[in-house]
């Protein structure tokens, strides 16, 4: 697929990209070849093939769910600048 020039300076202004004027020719070519291996892969036949959503057949493995700190709420609390029903008190920064 081959992109000219108003396209490529379309998708760089889309993507907030500055490219100089100079390299659009070489961004084009890149970009053109991308979306023929992109469109290659599309024609590949994967009938018959079972999505995954990893290629190993791994589970992850998991922690115990257990408490590993003691709770420190009044602790950090009573050295808050500024508490109020157990919450944290904040300046306020919108109007």
């Amino acid at each position: 697929m081959s992109l000219d020039a108003s396209t490529v300076a379309q998708i760089a202004h889309l993507a907030r990209l500055g490219i100089d004027e100079s390299a659009v020719g070489d961004y084009a070519s890149s970009l053109g070849e991308i979306l023929d291996f992109v469109e290659q892969l599309g024609e590949v036949d994967t009938t018959g093939v079972e999505l995954l959503a990893h290629p190993l057949e791994t589970t992850q493995r998991l922690r115990a769910d257990e408490v590993s700190e003691t709770d420190q709420r009044e602790r950090f609390q009573a050295i808050a600048p500024a508490v109020a029903d157990g919450l944290y008190l904040v300046p306020r920064v919108i109007e």
